[in-house]
């Protein structure tokens, strides 16, 4: 029973139901404690494994698939076959008799595989290859994805952007609540001979902030672009207001609708890139939506073709914002190589992280849900 929940657990993250170690020990102990019948067991499991309302309904399909009934099976006639009298009937009946044997025999091995392809030993197979193709899609380099892994990636991130949903959602709620502060409520709680009677609640964490991301839409950086966007957005309920725009030699506000990154005006991709343009164009017309509240989300690889970097606006850019995140999504060998720039703008970033395959890519939202304050000694370069 142990291997049979284990099995269940990879499959049900396979859903978008993630589940701690502690919270699979607790579906064992429930399991335990219920007893295996059907009904029974899945609402022991489903409360030990399910946080939010939102998963119930995939966590019951995922029950479904792999707690499946086995398939009835027809009855098969007892009836002895019907006697011929002579000889040749007797070699006739012989030989009918060994076909349908044969052919029957054909058949029930035909029922046996499908059942056995349908059983739950087979569905908990398919979804650890399954499991494993998404974790190996997500450890892929983006420079090395052809048109089936770019495909398959695509479905992956919409996943990905549902599940980061759905935990923000959680964590917003307890935010509004505020965590008990167990320090100030004994303190109260000194002064009545040391009986809690009054529980008292942290301050729940600061309002929304703003995005601002601009991403890199020429051919080197594309991919990654496309991944990010789709991230951000099922996330635009956690930001107050959200600008995505992007450039290749100037820039042009964009939005993400149906799987597509749509351009709001004439972008020319192949463009040679230039971000000193960039910046000052975005200072031109997209100064005010720079604030003291505003995370300023860039996505590039910081490759400017020799021309100047203009890494003063970016300055520029880093003094009105509460933030300044930079994703490359180039592999780290090649940062600071050729016509790689990065390292006059790294001065002037919060975080440089990299970004270069889908699970460094998931990494980044967490960061920008709750950005954390500047910090005071200069500029923190996150390895």
């Amino acid at each position: 029973m142990r291997e049979r929940l284990h099995g269940f657990v990879e499959a049900l993250r396979g859903a978008g139901v993630a589940s701690s170690v502690s919270e699979t020990m607790d579906a064992f102990h429930a399991v335990l404690a219920a007893g295996v019948e059907r009904e029974v067991m899945r609402e022991a499991l489903a409360a030990t494994l399910v946080k939010d309302h939102a998963e119930r309904a995939a966590f019951d399909a995922a029950f479904d698939r792999y707690f499946a009934l086995p398939a009835r099976r027809r009855k098969r006639s007892t009836q002895p076959p019907t006697s011929h009298e002579g000889e040749g009937a007797g070699r006739g009946e012989g030989a009918g008799r060994g076909r349908s044997e044969r052919e029957g025999g054909g058949r029930s091995g035909d029922e046996e595989r499908r059942e056995a392809e349908r059983g739950p030993e087979a569905r908990a197979r398919r979804a650890a290859d399954r499991l494993a193709r998404r974790r190996a899609l997500a450890e892929m380099s983006f420079q090395e994805m052809g048109p089936r892994e770019i495909e398959e990636a695509r479905e992956l991130v919409r996943e990905l952007g549902r599940r980061h949903r759905a935990r923000r959602a959680r964590r917003l709620r307890r935010a509004h609540r505020g965590r008990l502060d167990l320090r100030r409520t004994f303190r109260r709680a000194m002064s009545r001979g040391g009986v809690p009677l009054e529980l008292l609640q942290r301050k729940p964490r600061p309002g929304k902030s703003d995005l601002v991301a601009l991403v890199d839409l020429s051919h080197s950086a594309a991919a990654a672009a496309e991944f990010l966007l789709a991230l951000l957005a099922p996330s635009r309920a956690f930001f107050r207001r959200v600008l995505l725009l992007a450039y290749v030699d100037d820039v042009v506000e964009v939005s993400y609708e149906n799987g597509h990154v749509v351009p709001h005006a004439a972008l020319d991709l192949a463009a040679r890139s230039d971000f000193g343009r960039v910046l000052r164009a975005l200072l031109e017309r997209y100064e005010s939506a720079l604030t003291r509240d505003s995370v300023f989300l860039v996505l590039g690889d910081a490759r400017n073709n020799r021309r100047p970097p203009r890494a003063d606006l970016l300055d520029r850019v880093r003094r009105r914002v509460r933030t300044v995140v930079w994703l490359n999504p180039e592999p780290r060998v090649r940062w600071n190589t050729g016509d790689s720039v990065l390292a006059a703008y790294e001065k002037h970033v919060d975080a440089l992280l990299a970004a270069g395959n889908l699970r460094e890519l998931g990494g980044v939202l967490d960061r920008l849900t709750y950005p954390s304050p500047r910090p005071r000694s200069g500029y923190a370069r996150v390895p």
